[in-house]
């Protein structure tokens, strides 16, 4: 049995990655690695009780530990999700960020190379097919203006504790690769949403304060741009540029759905007025809350996915209006 390492497998992305993959992936076993910090969520694991999957509990910061379980299990597949995410903690807290994001990262990076290679360009026979996927986000390059996209060639331009600990991330992920020849690849995606997203981001706290009657926080004028990714439209890319893509390479995986946070709130609001009216014809709209923006607040990201598409023929399946409704249905029966 050939063993795969998925970090950060309770969290938002990795669970429903887990949840997409393991069914169908029976050639190999999924090792679960996380620390179950405040943002992961063991429920929202579907596919426990499954013979190839198996949960272990772990931080990536301890090198030790990150080491011995390589040697345990010899993977011959990382997928690398575990990272502190959310931008307003980086700013409190940017220490964290560093510790995981960053060191993280290099710990797992080493143990695989000390797993799998002899020394510089010297793969292993028995890992000639391994290979190491870094998952990343759009905000390393920075913000946009009103025009252009982030495409691979972009310059780097983080303006968050978080975004540059991702992007210290890439670059050693880079450097593993051109220093050793360690089979890597990475992908930075566009902001993400759909089932099992913390309470903490944008849209669940929409959906939760709405249906609560509480006032809809949002920052500034409400004019910042994100691109929108389903979370499943996100994993099947991972998986894709994992199996085909070009080692060393990036690939940005993005909706070609971008929107303003007003437009994100209005919409949800809409469709709540739909199916979940309040009394006497009233909007949820009337709760939208204009608030403090954030320090450093970028105001535009938007991801050409050209190269993905072109090269290895993904596409997402679901646009926002879509992928949108199938949230709200989420959330609404947790909530």
């Amino acid at each position: 049995m050939n063993y795969a390492l998925v970090t950060g497998g309770a969290g938002f992305i990795g669970a429903n990655y887990l949840n997409h993959r393991v069914p169908l992936s029976k050639e190999y076993h999924y090792i679960n690695l996380d620390a179950l910090t405040y943002a992961a969520n063991l429920n929202h694991i579907e596919v426990d009780g499954h013979s190839n999957y198996t949960f272990v509990k772990g931080d990536i910061r301890d090198k030790e530990f990150i080491s011995e379980l390589f040697k345990k299990y010899k993977f011959q597949k990382v997928v690398h999700f575990a990272a502190e995410s959310h931008v307003d903690n980086s700013i409190h807290n940017p220490q964290a960020f560093v510790e995981t994001n960053v060191n993280g990262t290099f710990n797992l990076l080493h143990a695989a190379y000390e797993l799998w290679m002899n020394g510089p360009n010297q793969l292993k026979e028995t890992y000639q097919n391994a290979r190491f996927l870094h998952v990343s986000t759009d905000e390393v390059y920075g913000s946009l203006g009103k025009e252009g996209l982030f495409t691979e060639e972009t310059p780097y331009a983080p303006n968050s504790p978080y975004s540059a600990s991702k992007a210290a991330s890439d670059f050693l992920v880079r450097s593993y690769y051109h220093t050793y020849q360690l089979p890597v690849v990475t992908t930075n995606c566009s902001n993400n949403y759909g089932p099992c997203q913390h309470d903490e981001k944008l849209i669940p706290t929409i959906i939760r304060k709405a249906v609560k009657g509480e006032n809809i926080p949002i920052y500034g004028d409400g004019q910042n741009i994100r691109d929108w990714l389903f979370v499943l439209d996100h994993c099947k890319g991972i998986e894709l540029v994992f199996q085909k893509g070009r080692l060393g390479e990036t690939y940005n995986i993005g909706g070609r759905n971008e929107r303003t946070n007003s437009y994100i709130a209005e919409k949800i609001c809409s469709i709540l007025d739909q199916i979940k009216p309040l009394p006497a014809k009233a909007s949820y709209k009337s709760q939208i809350s204009f608030v403090e923006d954030r320090p450093g607040h970028d105001q535009r990201y938007a991801i050409d996915a050209s190269k993905l598409e072109q090269e290895l023929g993904w596409k997402a399946a679901e646009n926002f209006e879509t992928g949108i409704e199938k949230t709200i249905s989420y959330y609404l029966e947790k909530y």
